[in-house]
């Protein structure tokens, strides 16, 4: 697949460059979960209805998931570095706008510019840490750490979303980007040294970029829509309608056109797309848990900002120790797969424990277990999905597998948000209906149960999720554990049957 390229010095500077790289990486993944315990507050702010408070996440999400091919590419063309650096200067001004929102339209448009910089940023920094880091134990630790932000900034972004809602108001949750951004940006400018002849100047596939925009918007906001006005509304059913038909059109380009935004190449590899398939799944069953455990601890139990940004440092704890003590430990040691499926079971597991969840039940007992095992799952699971999806690929695609990754990642939260909400709602709903007679004596407690059935309903759902995940991480990966040669190979199974070790390209500097 990869050819064979000089071995020479690795940059003396990666190391500094990662801090930076990490940073950024930090401010996109923990911008998706911030807002969500800021959000009561911004609601009441500018007075933004019930039925609209889904775009503020919502308008995030189409933007970031539409754009990130059309990201990944632009990095491959134009350069990562120099793709990064736009990226952090854009964020903050798209951050310091919604800070400064005085309506929902303002802070709606803030979001969604943050996406379309975001889309830039993300897959320019995932593809610079796989051209810059070429050595398996190099590798393995650098995307420890990489893959511990990935799985863990979102756990980050409720605990620094408390606190600045708590102790200042909404608007910090905007503002605190800006300084993540300017450092991550000057820091990007100065340090990192992107390797050469690892650019893919070939034209934009422009119809690719109109086609997967659209496919994916159409597709994410399905499921938004679903959740708020039903599977069978007519808006729903085209949405879903339009996507299948612009996301097929989309594929069928990619394969006759000359230089295309999203090579097949990358896409089509077992191991790449058993990444991709497994890692969105696990999103979807991680980024519903995060709404409903918020609510949950705010409404339910009662919990301040603060105090239900703290309650979820047992899954950063988890998310930590997974990545980093069992995942970039073992990836140089066993196969990616025996790190993955077992990784998405104990996560599972962690789920299992949370469909426990009553009006009263304690946190000691239900949550945190349920937290560690679900943060220590995923984290294991996380950092050698994040060093297999980009290995591999030819340095002048590694921009376009980075932003499949993060495709993966915000399609999933997208939809896990949108598709565990409705599955919630609904079964609070039934519940509601059926328990009528409590309503005319404690409509409160009601309520509460009604709630909370909804959302143990909707973890079922989440723990079955992630089973397949594991099913599919286990059956569809097939890449032995890395070594670090001068040469790449594709990896997979020899023809005795028996596993091979991939092999960690060199690039040239």
């Amino acid at each position: 697949m990869s050819k064979t390229a000089d071995v020479r010095l690795p940059d003396p500077s990666r190391w500094k460059a990662l801090a930076f790289i990490a940073l950024a990486q930090l401010m996109v993944v923990l911008d998706a979960t911030i807002v969500n315990i800021a959000l009561p507050h911004a609601q009441t702010a500018l007075g933004i209805t019930d039925a609209n408070k889904q775009w503020v996440i919502t308008a995030y999400a189409l933007a970031f998931g539409g754009l990130l091919l059309f990201g990944g590419r632009i990095a491959d063309l134009w350069g990562r570095k120099r793709t990064f650096v736009v990226g952090l200067i854009g964020f903050a001004l798209a951050s310091a706008l919604g800070g400064a929102a005085q309506n929902q339209g303002m802070l709606f448009g803030s979001r969604a510019l943050q996406g379309v910089f975001g889309a830039l940023l993300a897959p320019a920094a995932l593809s610079l840490l796989a051209v810059m880091f070429t050595d398996a134990k190099e590798r393995a630790k650098a995307f420890g750490i990489y893959g511990a932000i990935a799985g863990g900034g979102g756990a980050v972004g409720l605990i620094l979303g408390g606190l600045l809602t708590q102790t200042l108001n909404w608007r910090w949750t905007f503002f605190v980007n800006i300084p993540f951004a300017v450092v991550a940006a000057a820091g990007a400018y100065f340090v990192i040294r992107e390797p050469a002849g690892t650019r893919n100047r070939s034209p934009l596939d422009l119809p690719g970029v109109v086609l997967s925009a659209l496919g994916l918007v159409s597709l994410v906001y399905g499921f938004t829509r679903a959740e708020s006005a039903g599977w069978s509304d007519a808006l729903t059913v085209g949405s879903f309608v339009a996507a299948g038909v612009l996301l097929l059109a989309f594929v069928l380009t990619e394969a006759r056109v000359k230089s295309p935004l999203l090579p097949l190449r990358v896409l089509m590899d077992r191991n790449r797309g058993g990444v991709y398939l497994s890692l969105g799944l696990a999103v979807i069953a991680m980024f519903g848990l995060f709404l409903f455990l918020t609510y949950y601890l705010q409404v339910v139990k009662g919990y301040s900002p603060i105090k239900t940004g703290f309650a979820f440092m047992p899954m950063i704890v988890g998310m930590i120790t997974g990545s980093t003590q069992i995942g970039a430990r073992l990836m140089t040691r066993v196969p990616a797969r025996k790190l993955m499926g077992p990784g998405f079971l104990t996560a599972a597991v962690g789920m299992l424990l949370l469909t426990r969840l009553g009006v009263d039940s304690s946190y000691a007992a239900v949550i945190l277990p349920g937290q560690l095992l679900l943060g220590l799952g995923m984290g294991t699971a996380f950092m050698p999905a994040m060093s297999l999806a980009t290995h591999g690929v030819e340095p002048r695609d590694a921009g376009v597998a980075s932003a499949m990754v993060n495709t993966s990642q915000q399609v999933g939260g997208a939809i896990g948000t949108a598709l565990l909400n409705t599955i919630a709602a609904s079964a609070a709903t039934a519940y509601a209906t059926s328990h009528a007679a409590l309503g005319a004596t404690d409509p409160e407690l009601l309520k509460l149960q009604s709630m909370v059935h909804g959302f143990t309903s909707a973890i079922w759902w989440a723990v079955g999720i992630l089973v397949v995940a594991a099913a599919i991480a286990l059956t569809f990966i097939n890449a032995g554990r890395p070594t670090s040669t001068g040469t790449s190979a594709s990896g997979g199974f020899g023809a005795d049957g028996a596993e091979e070790e991939f092999k960690v390209p060199v690039v040239a500097h």
